[in-house]
């Protein structure tokens, strides 16, 4: 099947490891392996990568410091003119290098965010570096200040409801990054060994594998960007109500449209907090569902004034006799409390009913991330029928009890 086929760049790994002894025909002859012995664990770790991509676990965001990480030099102490970064400076051209390659994660989707202890007049002076690959509207975040970096980073992750494996925090300094570690054992803290490694260093690692790219992917720093604006507008609302609505949002609800199938598979896999029975899926696997008459399919994106959020939302339950059996339910951090989960709700009880299902049964499957769901058929008038040891929970509605509930959100 095609959305289950991937590539393993085995030429780009000889061509690390070394061509000619790779092509050492010592293990041929003996092995016959098609590589020395301690090649293999490189194609372990590079096919490892990518199974850890299709389900989605890589990471989402790289926090950057500045001095001596994006640049060479201190900029408070040095200025714009002292800083180290670009081609006609020995030193520099690692920094240029290493800028480029970040901007070239940005262009796949991963968020960037700035982390250092500096004043921010000057971050952003270094950040117009005529020679600098990365501009301040690169990063959906920064925090250029004197607050310890374990404190900006929860608040970068607070901003963009962000877990914090979902971050790569990348700092020259040691101290730093074992203060952030012990901190957050969960962030994914390399060691920077030199400018000129720190491209290697973060490739090897695999923290940004990507084997599924859509236009979601594109449009992600500013998806984000959007979100830490409206968290930030939050507080000027002392009622939430009243800021939601001045949100002014918009749902488009459809079923699993062909142009939306890579994007549903994207978000099964991706989508760890809000995904009530964690189930993944490929495209197939998602394609099968749409075609199958037995199935109630949704999925919604979400417009606000700040921009079009894209496909958040994913809904799909099978129909088994008259009751109606709730298969996939998950919606992305981007969107959590913007009462969208209540609009689809709604949208699914009135199919349910259109179909003559008489009850629904919704299922919560417990892991390590997604608690925070736990309860959330209760809000819906649903009845708790069982629970096991794992923690795993069914729940029951009879359609005829359920109440519509109020939403913020315009149907378009």
């Amino acid at each position: 099947m095609q959305d289950a086929f991937y590539i393993n760049d085995i030429d780009y790994i000889a061509g690390e490891y070394g061509i000619i002894e790779w092509n050492n025909s010592l293990y041929w002859n003996m092995y016959k392996y098609v590589c020395p012995l301690n090649a293999i664990p490189l194609i372990a770790q590079s096919v490892a990568n990518i199974i850890k991509s299709i389900y989605g676990r890589n990471k989402k965001i790289l926090t950057l410091d500045l001095d001596n990480t994006l640049w060479g030099g201190v900029i408070g102490d040095d200025g714009i003119a002292g800083i180290k970064i670009g081609a006609e400076i020995p030193k520099g051209q690692s920094y240029y290098e290493f800028q480029s390659y970040v901007k070239n994660l940005q262009s796949i989707g991963i968020i960037l965010a700035v982390n250092s202890k500096n004043e921010e007049e000057n971050a952003l002076e270094g950040l117009s570096h005529p020679d600098g690959i990365l501009r301040k509207e690169d990063f959906v975040s920064i925090k250029a200040n004197w607050n310890t970096k374990d404190q900006n980073l929860r608040e970068i992750a607070d901003e963009l409801s962000l877990g914090f494996d979902s971050f790569v925090f990348v700092d020259d300094n040691p101290a730093e990054r074992e203060i952030v570690s012990a901190r957050f054992p969960m962030v994914s803290v390399p060691q920077m060994d030199g400018p000129e490694n720190y491209i290697k260093i973060l490739d090897n690692n695999g923290y940004f594998e990507t084997t599924v790219f859509s236009n979601e992917d594109i449009q992600k720093t500013e998806s984000y960007r959007a979100r830490a604006t409206a968290i930030q507008e939050k507080s000027k609302y002392s009622n939430y109500d009243e800021y939601l609505k001045s949100l002014e949002m918009r749902a488009a609800v459809t079923e699993f449209e062909p142009i939306f199938v890579q994007r549903i598979a994207q978000l099964t896999n991706k989508t760890n907090q809000f995904n009530l029975t964690h189930i993944r899926c490929s495209e197939s696997d998602i394609q099968k569902m749409q075609d199958n008459p037995s199935y109630i399919c949704l999925c919604a994106r979400l417009i606000d004034k700040y921009g079009d959020n894209g496909i958040v939302t994913v809904v799909a339950g099978e129909i088994v006799n008259d009751e109606l059996h709730i298969r996939l339910w998950l919606m992305s951090c981007r969107v959590f409390k913007r009462s969208l989960e209540d609009l689809m709700m709604n949208i699914l009880v009135d199919r349910a009913k259109q179909s003559d299902v008489k009850g629904i049964f919704g299922y919560y499957f417990s892991t390590a991330k997604n608690s925070m769901v736990k309860d959330f058929y209760s809000k819906y008038g649903y009845q708790l029928v069982s629970t096991n040891e794992q923690g795993n929970r069914i729940f029951h509605l009879a359609i005829d009890d359920y109440q519509n509930v109020g939403t913020n959100i315009d149907v378009v």
